[in-house]
């Protein structure tokens, strides 16, 4: 969709381009008729023009800016920095954009926002989203005429670059481990469980290691809420509420660890002796925590290279064809694991 300039807007309402830009920009030293400046506004808003804040060079026509857009899908939490994966991430991307000679305009989007006036509004070179889901914000960006990589995020659809793990496999090995190390009891803990999102995918993976190991689901074992600290401590507490049965958790992000080892230290329970933890990610906080967390080890540094590379690729060349990327997986072993009726 070619973007409405200036030049559109002065033609629509039958003035000079230079009148637009004096009654777009409230220009104080200029006076413009009432009539003139309705006429300026309602064909603006006709066109659906949208300002551009980055003032593309005439030459390149490029901002060399990268759009980074963080969906904000559970309202009302500060994601983007309280999780340090997202901390990983986007220091990976802004250190390979400034590399090669471009800036980031990050944004925290609430998820019912538009991302194609954000997109619009800051003229980006690329666009990177990160866990966002199918909807009709997604299909609006179709019309934006720049590359767009989605990471972790379950979209089916060509017109996007993907970069992603393969969660369901991941959250498979975590709670097979577990059950090698003597586990039959073991508790999900997670970040809300949504069609299409990566918590979905890794109740999948253990749902899939108990069938195979013979082990009956227990709705009991289910913990569900936000992908953060103090819901970590929170799920320690409902546990202890609902009896101490499981001798294990498999936890789907390592901040919820973090915070479930603390919430089980208040009340006086022993990672691992009592409760044993297997985690995902293996952000660097991972092996600084006490006890340090065995877990599922992602590269998330990769996986900011590889979007700005995807951006970059798109921009020099022009090419639109699809990109999906997978990024391997393996199992760190550290100290929050105890065998079960053995030796650790």
């Amino acid at each position: 969709m070619k973007r409405v300039s200036i030049k559109d807007v002065a033609r629509e309402a039958g003035v000079s381009a230079t009148t637009v830009s004096y009654v777009l920009n409230r220009t104080p030293s200029e006076t413009i008729s009432s009539e003139t400046t309705q006429r300026v506004l309602e064909a603006a808003r006709k066109l659906n023009y949208v300002p551009n804040l980055n003032a593309r060079s005439l030459s390149s026509r490029k901002s060399n800016l990268i759009g980074v857009l963080i969906p904000q899908t559970e309202p009302g939490k500060e994601l983007m920095f309280s999780n340090p994966f997202y901390g990983e991430l986007l220091s990976s991307i802004e250190y390979h954009a400034r590399q090669n000679g471009y800036h980031l305009l990050l944004s925290g989007t609430q998820e019912d926002q538009d991302y194609v006036n954000i997109a619009r509004n800051r003229g980006v070179d690329g666009i990177i989203i990160v866990g966002t889901y199918p909807g009709r914000n997604l299909e609006a960006l179709k019309a934006i005429d720049a590359p767009i990589v989605l990471v972790d995020s379950y979209v089916k659809d060509t017109s996007f670059h993907t970069i992603g793990i393969e969660d369901r496999e991941g959250a498979r090995i975590a709670t097979e481990y577990l059950i090698r190390m003597g586990h039959r009891d073991i508790a999900f803990i997670s970040g809300s469980l949504r069609e299409h999102g990566v918590n979905s995918k890794r109740y999948q993976g253990y749902c899939d290691a108990l069938q195979a190991a013979g082990i009956p689901l227990d709705e009991q074992a289910i913990y569900s809420g936000t992908v953060d600290y103090e819901y970590g401590i929170e799920a320690a507490y409902e546990y202890m509420r609902r009896g101490q049965k499981q001798t294990a958790a498999f936890v789907t992000a390592d901040v919820i660890s973090m915070g479930l080892i603390k919430g089980a230290l208040e009340q006086n329970l022993r990672i691992p002796e009592d409760v044993s933890i297997v985690s995902f990610d293996d952000v660097y906080l991972a092996q600084m925590s006490y006890p340090s967390l065995t877990t599922i080890h992602q590269n998330i540094p990769e996986k900011g290279a590889m979007a700005v590379q995807l951006i970059l690729d798109a921009v020099q060349s022009g090419r639109k064809e699809h990109t999906e990327c997978i990024l391997p997986l393996r199992l760190i072993e550290r100290d929050s694991v105890k065998r079960r009726g053995g030796d650790a």
